[in-house]
């Protein structure tokens, strides 16, 4: 099942579930110290798949002029537990469902780490900028159009 809600009608316990993914994922899996609480969030509107109550894959979406002119996808994630099931793709596809659906938009910019640059190509994504650095990972801004 696929959730999208605003920040503000998130649950205490979807919240938490959430901030704890994301430090699992990025801060101690992928060993990247940054600042997750970045304010994004309040205005985001957040993607969740779940799976027996339990969210499996997740990513918050950002109106244009947020994080970059266009709409964005971010903070994009699989459960450890739940990798090889197809959700990585599931969940972006129904961000860019969103996006196009709720924004008066057909462009979406992201910031993707370098290895992901196959994944985010084969569901139209193209690259806009060279490789550079964040948080110590390799990244490339990609935008999407319809």
């Amino acid at each position: 099942m696929i959730l999208c809600k605003k920040f503000k009608e998130l649950t205490i316990e979807e919240l938490y579930e959430i901030l704890k993914l994301r430090s699992e994922v990025f801060v101690v899996e992928q060993k990247c110290i940054y600042n997750d609480i970045d304010e994004k969030d309040l205005t985001s509107s957040h993607l969740m798949l779940k799976e027996n109550g339990k969210i499996k894959a997740y990513l918050r979406v950002l109106q244009p002029g947020i994080s970059y002119d266009n709409a964005s996808l971010g903070r994009v994630l699989v459960a450890i537990d739940s990798r090889g099931k197809g959700y990585a793709k599931i969940i972006v596809k129904k961000g860019i469902e969103y996006i196009l659906n709720n924004f008066n938009t057909t462009k979406i910019t992201i910031g993707a780490q370098e290895y992901l640059k196959k994944f985010y190509s084969e569901l139209g994504f193209e690259p806009v900028s060279e490789v550079y650095l964040e948080d110590g990972i390799p990244h490339l801004d990609m935008t999407y159009k319809k």
